[in-house]
């Protein structure tokens, strides 16, 4: 089953992308370290980015070991970026259990 995420919302108010909690990008990269995931397209600049009338969806994902990750690519309904360990990261994340 493919499932086109998109996301949710965006609670990193610094980033470029980010217009009153929604995400502008038109598709953003999950990247990250261990046991966590980053939002790669997360940029700051000071000048605001993206398209207005895009709703962001997810890119790929790099985080193979998510619950949510089939193939690279994710099957949650929606994600949402928020501060973690990186400057944003995908707060729907959840590592899966052997």
């Amino acid at each position: 089953m493919t499932v086109t995420s998109h996301v949710g919302d965006c609670a990193v108010t610094n980033c470029s992308f980010n217009d009153h909690t929604e995400c502008h990008a038109g598709a953003i990269t999950v990247a990250g370290g261990e046991n966590h995931a980053a939002c790669a397209t997360f940029i700051e600049t000071g000048t605001h980015g993206g398209l207005p009338k895009v709703l962001a969806s997810i890119g790929a994902c790099q985080r193979a070991e998510c619950v949510h990750n089939d193939h690279l690519m994710c099957q949650a309904p929606e994600v949402h970026v928020g501060p973690g360990p990186d400057n944003a990261d995908c707060l729907t994340y959840a590592h899966a259990t052997a």
